[in-house]
């Protein structure tokens, strides 16, 4: 028997990240995490790209020129980082978990149903 309201069904997208509860916010918060990640190299290139624009017009200038390597050896440190990052998280969860995914993918098992 239907309720007052009727049967009401999720939006199609909801279905992507499973009915329980121990699915759905871990598949939200690594789509989340990814997301930032894109975000942050995004705007490392963007950084990148304007850094060399600023080293190439220049014009020479001492102070310009530092100002625009700086810049660029920020962009790439931290691009580093965010690629150390997924190293890190693999190499700690393959020695604690002996899977270098659990880190990345973790999943939470709740009660069987």
């Amino acid at each position: 028997m239907a309720g007052f309201f009727g049967e009401i069904s999720p939006p199609p997208g909801i279905a992507n990240y499973g009915e329980g509860l121990a699915d759905g916010p871990m598949k939200f918060a690594n789509n989340l995490l990814k997301f930032v990640i894109v975000i942050a190299g995004l705007y490392a290139f963007i950084n990148l790209i304007v850094a060399g624009y600023d080293f190439l017009g220049s014009g020479g200038d001492a102070k310009k020129v530092k100002s625009a390597w700086e810049k660029i050896w920020q962009s790439l440190l931290g691009l580093a980082f965010v690629a150390g990052s997924f190293v890190l998280a693999a190499v700690f969860g393959w020695l604690i978990f002996r899977d270098p995914m659990a880190i990345l993918n973790p999943k939470i098992y709740g009660p069987i149903k």
